[in-house]
């Protein structure tokens, strides 16, 4: 495996930007997926001149913006390309009063419309399956991004919602392992069943830390490394709350990122990852 390293979408964290970057270098990371969104650091009224300032800020502490979370609007993009950031990352909900096939063709009619400013911008749309209502899987994230060259559309991978939808590791990375550009996602989900045994079974997603996903983040791993995969391996920072309802937020999701971080660091050393985060 080429270079990886890793970054953390700070979605957890609506601080004020230097105590952002504190936390992340804490950590060790190298870097972060930043959201671009109202409430956050930086949003989309802000972005021209918020995004690059952020990423300065960032740079003071050694860490860069791999990849945001945001808009695809040319605003969104231009920032982007002043900024550095290569990738914008979305996913895309499925619009159930038009169904699969008509979301697809209006989200298609979306890139064709911006390849000239991706293209100008030297910037990526990054399109993440994600289960639920939304395009779930390797394949279905093939079927939307197909047409495209992915210099300007590619996939996120992200085999929690994979797993979550039944889809095996090694079948997605296989699916999408020359759509893929420079950015991975590391997270844990699993159905866990909420009534009891004498009911009919009603199931909730739990987004949970690497011992106890519904897929191995090994194995994982290992299928990025024979594609020969390089760039970003991003945590979302992603734990159920207790209460069940919702997510961890701020500094609560630190306990258990840290083991997170932890693992995936011994397992690119396992695996004799080429720039690996030491």
């Amino acid at each position: 495996m080429a270079e990886t390293i890793l970054i953390v979408f700070t979605k957890p964290w609506t601080c004020p930007l230097p105590q952002l970057a504190d936390t992340v270098a804490e950590l060790g990371l190298q870097g972060v997926e930043l959201p671009v969104r109202p409430g956050y650091q930086v949003t989309p009224e802000t972005v021209a001149t918020g995004l690059p300032a952020a990423a300065r800020t960032l740079a003071e502490r050694g860490l860069e913006i791999r990849s945001v979370a945001g808009p695809i609007d040319e605003a969104t993009i231009a920032a982007c390309g002043e900024a550095g950031v290569p990738i914008i990352r979305i996913c895309v909900a499925v619009d159930m009063a038009i169904g699969f096939r008509a979301t697809v063709e209006a989200y298609r009619r979306q890139f064709d419309a911006l390849i000239p400013a991706l293209e100008r911008h030297g910037v990526t749309i990054g399109i993440q399956n994600h289960s639920g209502l939304q395009i779930g899987s390797a394949a279905g994230v093939l079927h939307l991004i197909e047409p495209y060259d992915p210099r300007h559309v590619c996939a996120v991978l992200d085999m929690a919602h994979c797993a979550v939808a039944g889809e095996p590791t090694a079948l997605a990375v296989d699916i999408l392992a020359d759509r893929m550009r420079g950015l991975a996602n590391f997270k844990s989900a699993y159905h866990r069943r909420v009534n009891g045994p004498e009911e009919e079974a009603v199931y909730k997603v739990h987004w949970t830390t690497h011992q106890h996903a519904g897929y191995s983040w090994r194995e994982y791993v290992r299928c990025l490394r024979q594609i020969g995969f390089s760039g970003a391996f991003c945590l979302p920072a992603e734990y159920s709350h207790p209460s069940g309802q919702g997510q961890r937020m701020g500094d609560d999701v630190l306990p258990f990122l840290r083991s997170d971080i932890a693992f995936l660091k011994a397992l690119l050393a396992e695996q004799g990852s080429a720039g690996a985060v030491a």
